[in-house]
């Protein structure tokens, strides 16, 4: 299915109104359908795999955001730390000094999203409330031990359910943690970003607080 012009037209139109960003979730898609997305204007491109992000990022224009948006081990962050723009699943102090480590191999500053669990669904990542103090404690009391990353905020996603009550309630409570924490400013961490909200429930997400959607049937069609 090709890239869908017109939806991304009137996605983005809606979006410009309310100062939201947009993440295209490019994974699966072929290089030609992003590449065609992109000369419409898009620049951010969300990516699940290591490999296919740096498969892709290598075949298409130098200027494009790439973020990673999946479940991301340690032991990979090596590959996408010269290529990424922002790494939305942070969900551990493990992974995040490794990006440290691996940014400052880079010279690079590296911005992270911290991960919160708020589904039902116990396959899904990301930190509790209680782990979320903990890893931005850290990162405030050691600041020189993270002079190579930036936390711009906290991503989650909500139960992939048909339940509107339960979607919002879990997207509130994102909204909740993120108005609670962002008044923990350090030279490395500010949060401006809170990530949720995808194809199915993104209007939801925005009506409680989204600054930033990740959008992929909707633009590309359904995966291949």
């Amino acid at each position: 299915m090709p890239v869908n012009k017109k939806k991304y037209t009137e996605l983005t139109e809606e979006l410009k109104e309310k100062s939201i960003e947009l993440v295209a979730v490019s994974k699966i898609q072929s290089v030609e359908d992003i590449y065609a997305l992109y000369q419409e204007g898009q620049r951010d491109f969300g990516e699940n795999y290591v490999q296919e992000l740096v498969d892709k990022a290598t075949q298409l224009p130098i200027d494009i955001r790439w973020h990673f948006i999946g479940h991301l081990q340690s032991n990979k962050v090596k590959f996408i730390a010269p290529l990424v723009y922002l790494i939305h699943g942070v969900d551990s102090l493990k992974l995040l000094n490794e990006i440290n480590k691996q940014a400052t191999k880079e010279n690079k500053i590296i911005r992270c999203l911290l991960q919160v669990h708020v589904a039902q669904e116990e396959s899904k990542f990301g930190l509790n409330e209680d782990e979320l103090v903990n890893v931005l404690a850290e990162v405030k009391q050691k600041p020189a031990n993270y002079a190579n990353i930036f936390i711009a905020g906290i991503m989650g996603m909500a139960s992939f359910s048909d339940n509107e009550e339960q979607v919002r309630g879990e997207f509130k409570f994102l909204k909740y943690l993120f108005d609670k924490y962002k008044d923990i400013v350090t030279p490395n961490c500010e949060f401006t970003t809170l990530s949720m909200g995808m194809s199915g429930d993104y209007k939801l997400a925005i009506e409680e607080g989204s600054t930033m959607v990740r959008i992929g049937s909707l633009l590309f069609g359904a995966r291949k």
